[in-house]
């Protein structure tokens, strides 16, 4: 018998909003308003001595505003669960997620592959619905600490397995393209609960699952 959890599209009420790493319903979002987006859009580009009457950049600013409307707005889906009637109690481990997100610091792309696992108790998980959490919290301006153990965390409250494992592995735009300038260089961050982070050989099969990149 499977349990529908809806997740909800997000909502333009922002007060109060928890900035954890676990949220309890989905993640509540930010308002956004598309047309003060594209107000400042057009005032950035003129400020870097764009000339907005020429035809390849009039309409550049609602562009702009509605690229990062699409970047930052998650989509709502329903998390399905099943009851474990199987007792399968073995890791399940979805790898090679792909996922894009923005850095908070820059406003640039940092992009990679999540893998993610739980260790299953009384509830499985549908396992596409793993990639859509990661896609849920990606679309923010984020931190790939802060994105890693938000996946981690809010996986761990609302399936309430044995265990959660993320790995993410990324390449970030703001040292690719600027600064040090280092293409290539990836950023590999880990977010382990109860018996994947616990128990040794859980922990090991588990990074051992995702190529051990983090011992």
């Amino acid at each position: 018998m499977s349990r529908l959890s809806t997740l909800p599209a997000p909502t333009a009420d922002c007060e109060g909003l928890d900035r954890g790493p676990v949220r309890t319903a989905l993640r509540e979002c930010r308002p956004v308003n598309e047309a003060a987006v594209a107000r400042a859009t057009r005032d950035l580009l003129v400020a870097l001595g764009a000339d907005l009457d020429s035809e390849g950049l009039r309409e550049t600013p609602r562009r702009m505003a509605t690229a990062y409307l699409e970047l930052l707005t998650p989509e709502p889906f329903n998390m399905t669960t099943f009851r474990n009637d199987e007792g399968y109690d073995e890791l399940v481990v979805v790898r090679d997620i792909q996922f894009q997100s923005l850095c908070m610091h820059h406003v640039l792309p940092f992009r990679g592959v999540a893998h993610v696992g739980y260790l299953p108790a009384d509830r499985i998980l549908g396992i596409s619905k793993l990639a859509r959490v990661v896609d849920l919290f990606a679309r923010d301006l984020q931190l790939q600490e802060r994105l890693t153990t938000q996946i981690a965390g809010w996986l761990q409250k609302e399936l309430q397995p044995k265990g959660v494992g993320v790995v993410l592995e990324a390449e970030h735009l703001c040292m690719s393209l600027r600064g040090v300038q280092k293409p290539g260089a990836k950023t590999v961050t880990s977010a382990l609960h109860g018996l994947v982070r616990d128990d040794p050989r859980t922990r090991e099969e588990f990074l051992n699952l995702t190529g051990g990149r983090t011992r």
